[in-house]
């Protein structure tokens, strides 16, 4: 049994995976960490990481930035190897991330599915065939109240393009105060936020005369439940202290 904290266990995305889970049988969830710290499920929660004294072999986090300081010295303190789900970090943040990880193994993905991390290696695939011959556009698509953007998945996939591409190109996420061409060099995201859309990705290479799109859309967010509960069974196997993504997991499913 793999012995496995939650944090943000009260929110929509911490109750599917407890639920997911249970479901799954070789998990033992030993506590939960949220702010509101009702108690809604078989094992205790606590406002903060620092009212545990218990030990776990690994925390899945789908909770807040904000609470990134806290799980990394939580982390680091108890040697607890991290699978972070959290979108919207900062720059300062994300290298704090890869700074903790020279000492603790953790898990860090901009996106959770299974499939848009396999879209991710599509991608690196489609632009070393296209190169600088194709225009890279990406639009995403997700509820009303979502805060940032554009998504973390969006930057995701647009990194993922950039590692094949010849040159290194810049990303446009707004175009109305340009009266300019579109350069040759960019990669255009744009965000749209409405209704309750869970998420939507299109990925969209127009060259000469012809069109390629490559296209993921999510229609429950227990797809990202699904992969943060892959990427914990996966963390609690490693040994080796760095930053692991989806694609380690998707190597060790193949």
């Amino acid at each position: 049994m793999i012995n496995t904290i939650i944090c943000g266990c009260n929110g929509h995305m911490g109750r599917t995976v407890t639920r997911l889970m249970g479901e799954d049988g070789g998990f033992n969830i030993v506590a939960g960490f949220d702010a509101h710290t009702a108690v809604l499920d078989k094992y205790p929660v606590f406002a903060s990481p620092s009212e545990f004294a218990g030990a776990a072999d690994v925390l899945v986090d789908f909770s807040s930035p904000d609470a990134l300081d806290d799980l990394l010295g939580f982390g680091l303190e108890r040697r607890i190897p991290l699978v972070l789900c959290t979108t919207g970090y900062s720059p300062k943040q994300i290298e704090k991330i890869s700074l903790a990880a020279d000492e603790l193994p953790i898990f860090r993905s901009g996106n959770m599915s299974l499939g848009i991390n396999l879209v991710a290696d599509l991608l690196r695939r489609a632009a070393a065939v296209l190169g600088a011959g194709f225009d890279v556009e990406i639009v995403e698509k997700h509820h009303r109240r979502k805060v940032d953007a554009p998504s973390g998945t969006a930057i995701m996939l647009a990194d993922a393009v950039s590692e094949s591409l010849p040159y290194a190109p810049d990303y446009v996420f707004e175009r109305q105060s340009r009266r300019e061409p579109r350069g040759e060099r960019e990669i255009g995201i744009s965000a749209v936020r409405g209704g309750t859309i869970v998420g939507e990705h299109d990925v969209i290479f127009a060259g000469t005369d012809e069109v390629i799109e490559i296209k993921h859309s999510a229609f429950s967010r227990d797809v990202f439940a699904v992969g943060a509960v892959r990427a914990a069974k996966f963390l609690a196997g490693v040994s080796e202290t760095r930053l692991y993504t989806m694609s380690d997991v998707l190597a060790a499913i193949v």
